[in-house]
């Protein structure tokens, strides 16, 4: 059995939220739990009256109640969840008016700014006044080419609350990966920021959405918020109008809040578009709210008291994620600008400052940490913090060990992971469960995930495809422009019918944790071994002459061999001591098969604008092939370190 690196204290399992549910459970239902895992398998078994407790213990506000909680729920897609229910979303967000903070946002170069519960009902109701005035109704799309900021967030809940439909890109995005989004959609409303801040730099946003405005004829409305500047000069975006001068000078309003089914669309997210145009994913507000509630209540623990913080765009679903905390009355921190400016520290003294109690970040981003010798423990006063959350990609051993040895030793380090696809986890965290190198603490409640191997049938203890064998509230509604559902079960369905596959490679283990190994559609096969990346990723970051690395498979001798491409830190230089060094350790910590054949230097490595690496993009440019959509990436010039590398072709 594994050593936990870590142990909920009795304290904090008698407090935590979970624990209480449970008591409700046994007390209302006659229910017996006494632990996480009898839990858990009433949850995928009793599906219908687990989200009806937990639509019951998260206080959904709804104008009518459901008529039933799920109508054929056999049918993956096509269970209908709370048939009958009218709710709002926003509605559901706003349900606190008192004085505490609601947000703080920080700028990179920027003072703090905060505004209440209050204060942000108030400005929710002008502007969402000012949509109405201008046309906007249900089922229209709004759409935010935006920072990460309080407006935006206004801005999403104003439109959600006369039932339109909001979709946004971090403003970092291209002019094409901004059409290849909003141009399937056609939103009446754009908002945008005037530039925003990266790394010490500003940027401007004004001339890129002049440009996309060009292309994209539906907008009636560029609502423009300052932000680099007091007062910009926006002359050259038509049909555009400040922040303040569009939102309503009425006071006391009250909020309309459109009281729509469960399943009516609330979100349109963007798959990473790296092998063509993006899907457009569209959400319910009924199925976002309630799985958000689950996950922050019960998985993250969350409280009124809480300080909830994500770095993160608003072209990540993480964002989506974080502002749903205000469902449950925490106070959301929210950041733009580089976490490495003006050093790896920055978001560690945020949580100073702030006294954050739940901190998000990436796996990337912790490895950066550790990879820059920075000792946030030491360097800082972290003793707010309760949960670490880290998602984006699989969490090493090494990064585990790092977080408690020197960020904090008592504190629940909630790796999670799921996706855009489902606005939500698979797995992740849980306050009253230990936790283990390399683990995700447990399968989320209500999501029946299992891995499958070759055969399709459910493994324990090996590594498997990532499976979800019965449906679940927050299952995309459908993609847009997709009449017939190809597009959706092209994504999903096509493998396993009626169950949803989603592209990771798992192991559920004997702890009931599970360890992902990455995408399954970037496994290698060397010998016909099926092998995760992470697990060579895993290894390489032991590794401190290496600033990062990419891992492929690339067809050779009628096989598949692995092919390792780094980014060697300054001064550095691949000698045949270090090559040697860096296969002996992914040997020894792994199989023979892991041993890349060939280990390659480069300059730059590709990754999506979200922040996740494109190994299929460098497989692609290796084998010759046109990477179909370019824009999906942040740094798309990183292709060319790979293309006709002679070290490749012996």
């Amino acid at each position: 059995m594994k050593t936990a690196l870590w142990k909920p204290s009795a304290e904090r399992i008698a407090n935590a939220n979970l624990t209480r549910f449970m008591k409700y459970l046994n007390d209302q239902q006659g229910q017996s739990f006494a632990n996480y895992d009898e839990l858990y398998q009433w949850s995928i078994t009793e599906r219908a009256n687990f989200w009806e407790s937990v639509w019951d213990f998260g206080g959904i506000i709804a104008s009518k109640p459901y008529d039933n909680v799920l109508v054929d729920g056999d049918k993956m897609p096509g269970s209908k969840w709370f048939t009958g229910a009218r709710l709002n979303f926003a509605e559901n967000l706003l349900r606190y008016r008192d004085e505490q903070t609601a947000m703080v946002f920080k700028g990179e170069q920027q003072e703090a700014v905060r505004i209440t519960y209050a204060e942000l009902y108030d400005q929710v109701a002008r502007l969402a006044k000012s949509l109405r005035d201008m046309g906007v109704t249900v089922g229209d799309r709004v759409s935010g080419f935006v920072p990460n900021m309080m407006e935006t967030v206004i801005a999403m809940l104003a439109t959600t609350s006369i039932g339109a439909i909001w979709s946004s890109c971090s403003p970092d995005f291209g002019i094409k990966g901004v059409l290849d989004r909003f141009g399937q959609i056609e939103p009446k409303v754009v908002f945008t920021a005037n530039g925003y801040g990266y790394n010490g730099k500003t940027f401007d946003s004004l001339q890129r959405v002049s440009d996309i405005l060009n292309n994209l004829p539906s907008v009636e409305k560029v609502v423009v918020i300052p932000y680099t500047e007091s007062q910009p000069d926006i002359s050259m975006v038509n049909n555009s109008v400040l922040f303040g001068d569009f939102l309503s000078s009425e006071d006391n309003l009250e909020i309309e809040f459109e009281q729509l089914p469960f399943d009516h669309p609330l979100y349109i997210m963007y798959s990473s578009g790296t092998t063509g145009v993006p899907k457009c994913i569209v959400h319910g507000a009924g199925g976002t709210l309630i799985q958000h509630l689950k996950e922050h209540i019960l998985h993250v623990d969350l409280k009124r008291e809480d300080k909830l913080f994500y770095f993160t765009t608003c072209g990540w679903m993480m964002w989506n994620w974080l502002v749903s905390g205000l469902a449950v009355g925490a106070t959301l921190i929210l950041y733009d600008g580089s976490p490495f400016y003006p050093n790896g520290g920055t978001t560690f003294k945020l949580a100073e400052d702030e006294k954050i109690t739940v901190f998000g970040t990436s796996a990337k981003f912790l490895a950066s940490v550790q990879q820059a010798g920075i000792k946030p423990g030491q360097e800082y006063d972290l003793s707010a913090i309760k949960t670490i959350c880290s998602t984006g990609s699989p969490l090493s051993a090494e990064s585990f060990e790092f977080v408690y040895q020197e960020v904090k030793e008592d504190l629940d380090l909630a790796s999670i992971s799921g996706g855009t696809d489902i606005i939500s986890c698979f797995a992740l965290g849980n306050p009253i469960l230990p936790v283990y190198s390399e683990e995700l603490q447990c399968r989320g409640l209500g999501m029946k995930v299992e891995a499958f191997d070759d055969y399709g049938k459910p493994v324990t203890n090996e590594q498997g495809e990532l499976v979800c064998t019965a449906s679940f509230p927050s299952m995309p509604i459908y993609f847009w422009n997709d009449p017939d559902n190809q597009k959706y079960l092209d994504a999903y369905f096509r493998r396993y019918p009626n169950i949803w596959c989603h592209g990771d490679f798992i192991m559920i283990t004997e702890t009931g944790g599970v360890i992902f190994y990455g995408r399954s559609d970037a496994t290698l096969n060397p010998g016909g071994v099926r092998i995760g990346t992470a697990e060579i990723y895993r290894q390489v970051e032991t590794i401190p002459e290496i600033k990062d690395s990419v891992v492929i498979g690339q067809n050779w001798d009628n096989d598949v061999r692995v092919i390792l491409f780094v980014i060697l830190n300054d001064g550095v230089e691949l000698t045949e001591e270090l090559e040697k060094r860096i296969k002996t350790t992914i040997r020894k910590n792994t199989t023979p098969r892991h041993v890349p054949a060939k280990v390659i230097p480069v300059a730059d490595i590709p990754y999506t604008i979200s922040g996740k690496k494109v190994e299929l993009a460098v497989r692609k440019v290796v084998e010759g092939r046109e990477v179909a959509n370019k824009d999906a990436l942040a740094n798309p010039q990183a292709l060319n370190c790979f293309k006709d590398l002679p070290q490749l072709q012996s």
